[in-house]
């Protein structure tokens, strides 16, 4: 049990003043109620166990009292968690009847019987992993999550978990035969399992099951569908695999709230169109209407004072030109939230940078496009009325003239060969055309050569 490692005189007491988790119970009665009003106590084992014992002896026990009470065989230990008139009702909500028969506390743990108690506590880590390695040689499909020793040690209760009955006569007697003790199999589930075990959930706290919770309750999917939560089977479980246990703790608030909300098939008539019930949100007591019955399509948000106003027109003939007052389009207005960001960006001075940057270089631009504009014309002019000059610096002659001029060489000189171009004054080839230009690229063969030599006849 945790917080029952004590050593010495001074752990044989501890106050209600020390919080222990889920083993703390607020004692809102003390000083009005105590023993002397009631003589039964709770206790409160390991593994969240406890058990109700008569005070026969009227010791003057207080919340957080180590005690020694009365088990099946021998003797117990345990702490005090709860006295007065708060067992009384505690024991009505477990459903334990006054007249039952009660077991009864012996007297406070003494220091023997807290270094028993110590010993066989310390039994336990090495009973349950040489427990788990019996169940699976003998193929139980089960798990031994736990085992907790009486404080005489001569006892011990071995919490199993299994998804199917399991028969498990055989383990009980190897078990007995090997540590010489009694043995006692408990059943837990997934809960009590995540409980023992704890951890953070997914709302950042502790979990309720290994905080404060004690008692299970079942969760079904009801709880989900009142709250118009998402039927994700990964949200809606827990660590343990079950649905979460946070499910029942507002369902009762969603279900009263849920009553002033208008009929789901109850639509809203207007002079443009018909509405249908699309959502509800009942804790703010506002309702969404959409034109279609399965897709979202214009939708409208009003409160439901709004939509039953809306109905008793509607039951009197009477169609309203909207949903909403002007008093809700002001409001929804007003409430939409407002964006910081957008207004002052952050890269605001970049931008004006840049715009200056592009204008300097478009004047640039539009001030060379115009010189050259500017100068273009004067170039035209100055080149129309000249001719191209050649490389000898002499004036070019027309393409037209240049065939005859050939033709008066080739008469001047009868004995030059046709293919060999004529050479001017200063021993350039002057042939016409496309001719010229060709022979003048090509070496002349060596039969031209001796063509040259002959004359014609």
């Amino acid at each position: 049990m945790p917080g029952i490692h004590f050593s010495g005189s001074r752990r044989l007491r501890r106050r209600a003043a020390e919080p222990r988790s889920k083993l703390y119970a607020y004692n809102w009665l003390e000083g009005i109620s105590g023993t002397d009003d009631y003589d039964v106590v709770e206790v409160m084992f390991k593994n969240t166990r406890n058990g109700y014992f008569v005070n026969t002896s009227r010791l003057p026990l207080k919340i957080g009292d180590i005690v020694a009470v009365e088990s099946t065989p021998g003797h117990d230990i345990g702490r005090v968690n709860m006295i007065g008139h708060l067992v009384k009702l505690q024991m009505r909500k477990a459903g334990v009847k006054e007249t039952t028969q009660l077991k009864r506390v012996f007297r406070l743990a003494t220091e023997s019987d807290l270094e028993k108690f110590d010993e066989a506590r310390a039994k336990e880590h090495e009973t349950m992993i040489r427990t788990r390695r019996i169940a699976e040689e003998l193929g139980l499909d089960m798990k031994i999550g736990d085992v907790e020793y009486q404080g005489d040690g001569g006892k011990a209760i071995f919490y199993y978990i299994a998804d199917e009955r399991v028969d498990f006569r055989k383990l009980i007697r190897i078990l007995a035969d090997t540590f010489k003790i009694r043995v006692e199999m408990k059943q837990i589930g997934a809960r009590q399992e995540a409980g023992r075990i704890g951890g953070i959930g997914p709302c950042g706290r502790p979990l309720c099951c290994a905080s404060w919770m004690t008692h299970f309750v079942s969760v079904g999917t009801g709880a989900a569908r009142i709250q118009d939560i998402s039927m994700n089977p990964q949200k809606l479980a827990g660590q343990c695999g079950k649905l979460k246990c946070c499910l029942n703790f507002e369902i009762d608030a969603y279900t009263e709230a849920q009553r002033q909300l208008p009929d789901k098939n109850q639509t809203l008539e207007t002079q443009d169109a018909t509405y249908y019930l699309f959502k509800s949100d009942p804790l703010a007591k506002l309702v969404t209407y959409s034109t279609d019955k399965k897709i979202p399509a214009n939708l409208v948000t009003i409160d439901t004072r709004r939509a039953f106003e809306v109905i008793a027109l509607n039951k009197q003939g009477v169609k309203v030109a909207t949903l909403q007052t002007d008093e809700d389009v002001e409001a929804e207005r007003q409430s939409q939230p407002v964006d910081l960001v957008e207004q002052e960006s952050l890269t605001r001075f970049d931008k004006s940078k840049k715009k200056k940057k592009k204008g300097k270089e478009q004047k640039t631009r539009d001030q060379k496009t115009k010189e050259t504009r500017d100068q273009k014309p004067k170039e035209a002019r100055d080149q129309k009325p000249h001719k191209e000059q050649r490389k000898d610096g002499r004036e070019p002659t027309d393409r037209k003239e240049q065939p005859r001029r050939d033709q008066k060489s080739r008469r001047i000189n009868p004995g030059q060969s046709d293919r060999q171009p004529q050479q001017n004054q200063h021993g350039e080839g002057m042939a016409g055309g496309n001719d010229g230009s060709r022979q003048k690229k090509r070496k002349p063969k060596p039969k031209d050569k001796e063509k040259q030599s002959t004359p014609e006849g």
